[in-house]
């Protein structure tokens, strides 16, 4: 397991504790995400871009950012990265000369079928030592605690904070 540094406490913490334990999944993840996109000539967290464009293309450089979750200079020098690989082209709007519209080029929709493999792969690595019903019960706990992260977060209470369960 990845040992985490914590401020102040001299060594890494493997504590097994959940705050310990997210951050290095999200690093192994990523990780391995990142070797195995590698050999597509796409670096980590791109797949995200292709996958949305996927869906519908063209779409505007802010409606991406939005639904990446990212800060607009990560967007802008991520799809900088996709065009330079020739994966996506960018241009101005002509209803809106102020909108920059990202699309998908030939290359682009032709690694669809290739991340959609490695997507796959990565899932099963992720989960090969989980029954399907404990992969199902990780889904949910996961979806659970990015709620709690991202709703309702009142960082100087802990009123509430008992086990509801």
């Amino acid at each position: 397991m990845t040992s985490i540094a914590t401020p102040g406490d001299g060594a890494g913490l493997d504590d097994g504790s959940i705050s310990s334990l997210i951050p290095a999944v999200s690093k192994a993840h990523r990780n391995l995400a990142g070797s195995l996109l590698a050999d597509l000539g796409l670096a980590a967290g791109q797949q995200f871009v292709l996958m949305l464009l996927w869906n519908t293309s063209p779409q505007s450089q802010s409606d991406l950012t939005r639904q990446l979750l990212i800060e607009p200079p990560t967007t802008a020098k991520m799809l900088a990265r996709l065009e330079s690989a020739g994966f996506i082209e960018r241009q101005r709007s002509a209803a809106d000369r102020r909108v920059v519209l990202v699309s998908l080029t030939e290359s682009g929709r032709a690694l669809e079928g290739p991340v959609t493999s490695v997507w796959h792969r990565l899932e099963q690595q992720t989960t090969r030592h989980l029954t399907p019903e404990e992969q199902g019960q990780l889904r949910h706990l996961l979806a659970r605690v990015a709620q709690s992260l991202t709703t309702g977060n009142d960082t100087g209470s802990t009123e509430g904070a008992a086990d509801d369960s």
